[in-house]
């Protein structure tokens, strides 16, 4: 085919994700099987210096370009510009990583290019010279392999996490083009008027260990709340903050990030941001402890690909176990502070 493999660089605050570095590095297993030189396009702050950066990963060529209208990531500004320089240029394939704004850019480019798209994908295979893409389905329970059948521009966003990180090489360099936006800021139906700050800590997206908490970390009978909270469920709320305290020390020893299952963000325990689930974040951690979790359908479906996952869990029938590669069946109040101990002690935190 001979034409381009192009990786868009998804970045925040200035700074290239690992997720794009990962793309990257699956888009060169292509090139030689499909045909084609791997191009990085970086957009938005920083941008020239991120498709520099590209060349340290593998990139054969770079574009950037960092217009006003690019200073903050907005779908209809970096979603034409990506499918105005894909028509232009034709490229065969464009990965995008799956993050937060990866999967908005995606659904945008290719409904702009009228192209097929692919999302989510664990794995890139070329077989008789035809590009096969596996992807979950059915909330994680099964695995499907997509094929285009068009010889247009094609559009495909990698799972974070799913693919190799590969080790940069200061030798390599190139000279990246500048890029024009495609859209003038009157133009733009959306406006970026501020932000609020998230809570800190590791990023789920990123993190290579994940403590997660389930609805079950408010069921502690022998926590007693202030007598100044007189209301049920208040009083469980704070059992519940008492429950999540114990999870944010153990993944503080670990530098992981705090997870939660959707019906302890439900019910108020902690915020939405730190939900894995088919509704919530789609992880792929090296460990992922799961506490007090019992493991429903849609939860699997976030945290399923983990490499390792570890259940703390007082019912021994929860469905969290037969997902598990090691399970305490046991109450995670014990269990998570005796953990956080030993591991204070081995790691000499």
């Amino acid at each position: 085919m001979g034409k381009e493999i192009w990786v868009y660089i998804d970045q925040f605050k200035g700074k290239a994700l690992a997720a794009s570095w990962e793309s990257l590095a699956a888009a060169k297993t292509l090139a030689g099987p499909l045909g084609g030189s791997v191009v990085a396009l970086a957009l938005g702050p920083g941008a020239q210096a991120q498709a520099g950066e590209a060349f340290h990963f593998g990139a054969d060529a770079a574009m950037w370009g960092d217009d006003p209208t690019l200073a903050d990531f907005r779908p209809e500004a970096y979603g034409l510009t990506v499918a105005k320089l894909a028509k232009e240029k034709a490229p065969q394939l464009v990965i995008i990583p799956a993050t937060t704004r990866g999967r908005d850019l995606a659904a945008m480019v290719s409904a702009e290019l009228g192209c097929g798209a692919a999302a989510d994908a664990t794995g890139l295979e070329v077989k008789d010279g035809t590009l096969r893409i596996t992807r979950p389905v059915y909330t994680g329970k099964l695995f499907s392999v997509v094929t285009f059948t068009g010889g247009e521009t094609n559009v495909v966003s990698l799972r974070p996490r799913a693919f190799p990180m590969p080790e940069a090489d200061a030798s390599k360099s190139g000279s990246p083009t500048q890029v024009q936006s495609a859209v003038a800021e009157g133009d733009l139906k959306s406006k970026v008027t501020g932000y609020a700050a998230a809570e800190g800590g590791v990023s789920l997206m990123d993190a290579k260990i994940i403590v997660s908490g389930g609805r079950g970390v408010a069921n502690n009978p022998a926590l007693t709340p202030p007598a100044e909270i007189t209301d049920e469920k208040q009083k469980e709320v704070w059992k519940a903050q008492q429950g999540f305290a114990l999870i944010r020390e153990l993944a503080g020893v670990l530098k992981a990030a705090v997870g939660a299952s959707r019906a302890a963000v439900d019910a108020g325990y902690i915020p939405y941001p730190n939900q894995v689930g088919q509704t919530g974040k789609v992880v792929s951690p090296d460990l992922y402890i799961a506490c007090a979790i019992s493991g429903a359908i849609q939860h699997q479906a976030g945290m399923r690909t983990s490499k390792n996952i570890l259940a703390i869990n007082k019912d021994s029938e929860a469905p969290i176990f037969g997902l598990a590669r090691f399970g305490v069946v046991s109450d995670m109040h014990k269990i998570v502070p005796a953990l956080t101990a030993e591991l204070k002690k081995r790691l000499g935190r």
